[in-house]
């Protein structure tokens, strides 16, 4: 089974070939948890830079917590109690998240990166100059590694507690 490690480096891959962090970190985990690779990339394409490039909520953090919703989320309108339990994890992987990076915001992480946090709609060619600039491809594995160790953790991926 998948160690909380393999889990981030799949989701670093999946951005290093093309994929917007918020496809990558929901892409690594979409089949697991019952969901269809191309269906997980339409959804989570928009999400890409921090929502459509507005370099708000980190994508990879979107990423992370579709995977929770996949994994823990209500289909039917939920009880106050049930939404409030849904809050506190997506509360606690985003307390993990900022923990490391100091924000969950895109483009505060670019701008700590010494790169301009543009919001033009079209993005820049994926290139290995534009790969080896970004704190991105850190950003997304770390991003994975948080949402699977918590999911091996609940019994929520195949594997268990042990390979967090």
């Amino acid at each position: 089974m998948k160690t909380a490690e393999e889990y981030g480096r799949e989701a670093r891959e999946l951005f290093l070939s093309g994929y917007t962090c918020s496809q990558a970190v929901l892409g690594t985990f979409a089949e697991a948890l019952g969901l269809d690779l191309k269906t997980a990339m339409k959804i989570a394409s928009p999400f890409g830079g921090g929502l459509g490039r507005q370099r708000e909520v980190c994508g990879a953090v979107s990423g992370m917590c579709m995977a929770l919703g996949l994994a823990e989320g209500f289909g039917d309108p939920p009880e106050a109690k049930e939404k409030g339990d849904l809050y506190r994890k997506v509360q606690t992987l985003c307390a993990s998240f900022r923990e490391r990076f100091g924000t969950i915001n895109c483009g505060e992480m670019l701008r700590a990166a010494s790169l301009k946090s543009e919001t033009d709609p079209n993005p820049e060619k994926r290139t290995a100059e534009y790969y080896n600039k970004r704190p991105c491809p850190d950003i997304i594995e770390e991003a994975a590694r948080i949402f699977a160790a918590y999911a091996i953790e609940n019994g929520l991926l195949e594997g268990d507690s042990e390979n967090a």
